[in-house]
């Protein structure tokens, strides 16, 4: 049981840094256009 937790914690903490490292380049696409002059 105590392995099935921690298989389970270890893809939460993956999921999440994706999740964040999207959300980073997301936010760097956005200044960089902005940057270049481009408005959404």
């Amino acid at each position: 049981m105590k392995q099935l937790a921690q298989r389970v914690m270890w893809m939460v903490v993956l999921w999440g840094g994706s999740v964040l490292a999207l959300a980073a380049v997301g936010m760097l696409f956005r200044l960089l256009m902005n940057a270049a002059g481009f408005k959404s």
